[in-house]
Order: structure tokens, then C-alpha cells, then sequence
């Protein structure tokens, strides 16, 4: 088995695919620099990531799937999920040496599981944007901690950076320890090492602005009250809002 290593980006991972085909490099298995198994009787390829090549691979794939299907390419990748890299790897291949379209080719192991996998990358996504609260602190800035089963910051910023065009806010993910800062002007990229404990309200009120403890009562108030006792159905409570969500919303907190 021959392991290509790369930096753990989209452009790297694509650079990877790039190289496979360049240097004819058969019975391949890529992984994240630093995370692949040990190999005993293959060699190993070290990947530097070029946005040249990656987008060679990029637009060809795009010559022969639908604009969906690519979406749903990287939608996959933000998946993380173990073995992920060489399921687009075979499922790229399958593309290139195919005539047709093979966007529905649901025959094939490969298409199935990243329209399968890309549909629940999408569904977290559409929950974060639910369920994302934002918390003022003192210097004026909106921050919120998520800890999201998939990597969707990157799909949900341009939706953050046109509803709160008008504050500057940071969303963190807690379990990637990264996170978005908006300045009113642009988006970027932070790095930190922030705990979990950080996003808890007890930890938080050293730094909240003063009125923001009234604010998270009265918006508790009115979770409560609109909240009907005899209509209550936790199972499809539970359905909509997964108790692992509950830990970072305001109306699920007590005081």
C-alpha cells in the first residue's frame, strides 16, 4: 500500500488526486500528514498543496458532474469522516474514466454514500443556523460556541456575514478549535484554543456587557412561556433540537 500524505485542506486533498494521476502512483490510501498507519512495504508521498493543481482537478470534475454533485464533493469532505479522502478519491476516478454523467449512479458504493453523506453534512448545517446563540460581551463583540458532528463553519459564514452584516461577531468550534471573527468588512479564520467551559454561562459572566444577562432571562421567559405544558411532546422535541445542541442555547440554560 502506498500512502500519500497531505495538509488536511480541500485545495490539499485535491493536490493529492492531482500527483496520484502525475506520478502514477497505483494501490493508494491518503491521509492527513501526521494521521496515516505505518507502511511496512509501500512508499510514502509527501503532498505540498498547490492551488494550481488543485484546480485542474476542480475543473475537470466539473466538466463532467452537475454543479450539485460538486457541492456535494465537498460537503463530503467536511464530513471528516475516517476514510472519507479515499472515498472522493475512487469516487473521482469513477468520474473521470466514465462517458457519461454519473451524478445518480446510485448503483455505484462510492456516489451512494457521498449524496448519503453530503445530505447530513447539510442537514447539520441548516441546524447550526438555527441554533447558533450569540452572546455580547463587553467590548461590543456577538460570540457564540458550536460543537457541530461535521466541519460547517465554512458553510454557514456567508449566511452569518449577510444576517449580522451590521455587528462584529465570532462563532467558534469548540471540538476543531477554530473559529470565524466577522469585523463588519470581512470574515477570517481564527485559531484558538478555547475550552468548552468557556461558553458556559457561569464562566461567561465575567465578560458578558452588563445587559446581557437580562436579555438571555427575558429570552427564557419567553421560550417558557409560549411553551404549552399540555401540548408537550419531548420526543419530537428531541426530534428538532438533539439534547447535544441544548448545552449552547440560552433557553435550555437555568440561572
Amino acid at each position: 500500500m502506498n500512502i500519500v500524505l497531505y495538509d488536511g485542506s480541500y485545495d490539499g486533498l485535491l493536490t493529492a488526486i492531482f500527483e496520484i494521476y502525475e506520478y502514477k502512483i497505483t494501490d493508494v490510501s491518503i491521509h492527513i500528514s501526521g494521521k496515516a498507519p505505518a507502511s511496512l512495504f509501500g512508499s510514502v508521498h509527501e503532498v505540498n498543496t498547490l492551488k494550481e493543481k488543485a484546480e485542474r482537478v476542480h475543473n475537470k470534475i466539473k466538466e463532467k458532474v452537475s454543479m450539485n454533485s460538486l457541492i456535494q464533493l465537498y460537503k463530503t469532505f467536511l464530513s471528516e469522516q475516517h476514510g472519507i479522502e479515499n472515498v472522493l478519491l475512487r469516487y473521482m476516478q469513477y468520474v473521470l474514466r466514465s462517458k457519461g454523467m454519473v451524478d445518480h449512479d446510485y448503483g455505484n458504493a462510492d456516489v451512494l454514500l457521498v449524496q448519503q453523506m453530503s445530505r447530513k453534512v447539510d442537514r447539520e448545517k441548516h441546524r447550526m443556523k438555527a441554533f447558533i446563540r450569540f452572546q455580547l460581551t463587553k467590548d461590543g463583540l456577538y460570540y457564540a460556541m458550536i460543537q457541530p458532528d461535521y466541519n460547517v463553519l465554512p458553510l454557514i459564514s456567508k449566511h452569518f456575514e449577510e444576517r449580522y452584516a451590521d455587528q462584529r461577531w465570532l462563532i467558534y468550534d469548540a471540538q476543531r478549535k477554530y473559529g470565524l471573527y466577522y469585523d463588519m468588512q470581512t470574515v477570517e479564520e481564527v485559531q484558538m484554543n478555547f475550552t468548552v467551559a468557556l461558553g458556559n454561562a457561569e464562566t461567561l459572566r465575567s465578560i458578558f456587557d452588563e445587559k446581557e444577562e437580562l436579555y438571555q432571562k427575558l429570552w427564557q421567559q419567553y421560550f417558557s412561556s409560549v411553551n404549552i405544558a399540555a401540548r408537550k411532546n419531548m420526543k419530537l422535541h428531541i426530534q428538532h433540537m438533539p439534547k447535544r445542541y441544548w448545552r449552547h442555547l440560552v433557553e435550555k440554560q437555568s440561572y
